[in-house]
């Protein structure tokens, strides 16, 4: 190989950098869309065919440095963001898990209040005595930069309201968007509408803000100091009083079919609005019930996203291949002859399962209809079997993992049925492709988040045998590495000193860098929250101590069989005790929430009425209780519904434990209001 096609390797990528620069930090493309991919799909080639890496590869590096000219702050009330609907299907879901958790009548309908979801920059405006304080952007949600002076430069946004019922303290919260025949004006100078909003409101300079005409929709509030409306419908005609603009097109709609319908309407006329919007919002119009169906992690319960129809385009399948995800999951992968679909070039395409393939008879060969909904992977929609050659074969799935291992289809408890899904059984590193895709996953930036060690260096590294399991990244020889084509000192001193970096990390990113099955960021999260620190996740080896985690809100007996079967692994209880020894663990420091139930633990046993186990788990916990699922000394309050568990009320009784009717728990809880 060539120096010169290393130089040529390291010129692209400054170029790319360059490229990036201009993007992301000055919202100034210097190139077309088209022109930018095709310099990635230079870099990648020359990386696939030569093995040269790089911390500004587009495999590692995504996006640019984010800015650090504006000063970052808290929001009061987190900004989440929405879960998706992609279908009908999603929405009835979606209602029929919110009537469960309020436990309400099966046939209830939910009154929403709907509105279309624009495509731009969500800001949060702090309003004190009617006077706009501070403006804060979404960031990651809980903190936003501070946006104050630019957003005072928008004419939609009132610095001052009088009206005697404007809240002592409120957030106002909405989108910041430019119209599409205003874009034109400007479109010289940016990608896109929402880029251009996006890059507007960073500017340093107020002045330079000012000179683009944005426009904010206001939709919501997240503080609230003295709300007074029953209703989200309510407070929207509240917002158009107070002087802001709201969406025309907001209504309130009762039932999925109407939802439907109004979804059918407006996607219809999507293109005629002078703005752009990806989907519509539906948000459960009762703030009462929106109280009692509360947060998840990272979204409202009572609120959806119902994107709009897919981009799909007619393909021809050239391959299907097989690939095994560090859960083992096997998912078969069609090579497709690349074709664009919404501007993005696709040349894979994901089959789910084998029941797939067999229930849409696909086969290496076939023309098909190839979908991309949003960020979801494209998938095969439907075969043309009238373009099909008779001379192609049926495929047969393959009943053994790529590792030797035969494959399993296990028996789903809450379905009753045989998974669709075929598994490598491996629950450790014995098998090579999960071995593989574990460790990417160790790496990738939401675990340990290790620069230079992306998806294609790992698989390097494996095949030269740097790597074979997690604690062997800490005991890399980096001299060794500096030797490699492609690499250097310097790129092995930058590798080294971001495996430093990454030794310092908190509990959860360090459990969801495990890839245990079915624990997620989300429920990672929720368990480094319960167990506070690193001794007592250690302490879950022994099988009694995971039991406990069924006390969390959120961990069921899916998560708990999972963690069981992780820890049986001799080989995984060796990788968590040598990375122990290696990494550091950041303090564990949870704000403790206060209420009537403050540092008390409850357990329920018998039946709620009005009210499901999950809603009345989550207003103790949100009173700063604990709720736990054995009757012990610990137990502050044993709530017993009706038909209670008799043993549980006898063992209550004997330990001295207060026991608390429905009416007695609903009055306590009350006092924490």
């Amino acid at each position: 190989m060539s120096k010169s096609l290393l130089k040529q390797y390291r010129e692209k990528l400054k170029l790319l950098d360059k490229f990036n620069k201009h993007y992301y930090q000055d919202q100034k493309p210097l190139v077309s869309d088209k022109e930018y991919d095709e310099l990635k799909s230079q870099i990648l080639e020359l990386e696939n065919k030569y093995g040269f890496n790089d911390l500004k590869s587009p495999n590692v590096k995504v996006g640019y440095e984010p800015s650090k000219k504006f000063q970052k702050f808290k929001h009061k009330v987190k900004m989440l963001s929405l879960s998706n609907a992609f279908n009908e299907e999603d929405l009835i879901n979606f209602q029929k898990k919110n009537i469960n958790f309020l436990a309400l009548n099966k046939n209830y309908e939910f009154e929403y209040s709907v509105e279309p979801k624009i495509d731009g920059i969500s800001a949060s405006l702090n309003y004190k005595n009617g006077k706009l304080i501070k403006g804060l952007s979404r960031g990651d949600g809980e903190e936003g930069e501070d946006i104050t002076k630019n957003l005072k430069t928008i004419k939609d946004i009132p610095l001052n309201i009088s009206q005697k019922d404007f809240p002592d303290e409120i957030d106002i919260r909405g989108e910041v968007f430019i119209e599409t025949n205003d874009f034109k004006k400007i479109e010289k100078d940016f990608a896109n509408p929402r880029n251009a909003a996006s890059g507007s409101l960073r500017q340093k300079d107020p002045k330079k803000t000012k000179l683009i005409p944005l426009k904010f929709i206001a939709y919501t509030f997240g503080f609230n100091s003295n709300m007074i409306e029953s209703k989200q419908s309510y407070f929207i005609k509240n917002l158009s009083k107070w002087g802001f603009k709201v969406s025309e097109l907001n209504k309130t709609i009762t039932g999925i079919n109407n939802l439907v319908k109004y979804h059918s309407d407006i996607e219809k006329k999507r293109f005629t609005l002078n703005y752009d919007i990806d989907g519509i919002v539906y948000k459960v119009n009762d703030f009462n019930l929106q109280k009692r169906l509360g947060f998840m992690a990272n979204a409202p319960r009572w609120a959806i996203a119902h994107k709009f129809s897919a981009n799909y385009s007619i393909t021809k399948i050239t391959g299907i291949d097989i690939q095994v995800g560090r859960t083992g999951a096997l998912t078969p992968v069609a090579k497709v002859k690349p074709v664009n679909i919404g501007g993005v070039m696709v040349s894979n395409a994901t089959l789910h399962n084998e029941d797939e393939i067999n229930r849409k008879d696909i086969r290496i060969g076939d023309t098909v209809k190839i979908e991309r909904a949003g960020d979801v992977i494209p998938h095969v929609i439907s075969v043309d079997k009238n373009l099909r050659n008779v001379n192609i074969k049926k495929f047969i799935f393959p009943k053994k993992c790529p590792c030797g291992f035969d494959t399993i289809k296990e028996f789903n408890k809450l379905t009753k049925k045989i998974d669709a899904v075929r598994r490598c059984p491996d629950i450790g590193f014995d098998c090579n492709r999960i071995a593989k895709e574990k460790l990417k996953h160790f790496v990738s930036k939401d675990a340990l988040n290790i620069e230079g060690l992306g998806k294609k260096v790992i698989e390097k590294f494996w095949d030269l045998k740097f790597i074979k399991l997690p604690y062997d990244i800490f005991n890399l020889n980096f001299q060794t590495i500096a030797r490699l084509e492609g690499w250097g000192s310097q790129s092995a001193e930058n590798l080294k000193n971001s495996i430093n970096k990454s030794k310092k990390l908190k509990l959860d990113r360090f459990i969801y860098s495990l890839g245990i099955r079915h624990i997620g960021q989300e429920n990672a999260k929720l368990i480094s929250e319960f167990l506070c620190d690193y001794s007592n996740f250690i302490k879950l080896k022994d099988q009694k101590n995971i039991e406990e985690l069924s006390n969390i809100d959120g961990i069921g007996e899916t998560q708990i069989t999972s963690l069981k079967n992780f820890f049986k692994n001799k080989l995984n209880l060796k990788v968590i005790s040598s990375l122990s020894k290696i990494l550091i663990f950041e303090k564990n420091v949870i704000k403790k929430k206060r209420g009537a139930f403050s540092d008390k633990i409850l357990m329920f046993t018998g039946k709620l009425n009005n009210i499901s186990r999950a809603e009345a788990k989550s207003i103790v916990e949100n009173n700063g209780g604990k709720i736990v699922n054995n009757v012990s000394k610990k137990l502050d309050y044993l709530v017993a519904g009706e038909k209670p568990t008799l043993r549980k009320v006898k063992m209550a009784n004997d330990l001295k434990v207060k026991i608390l009717n429905q009416v007695d728990f609903e009055k306590i809880s009350k006092l924490g209001q």
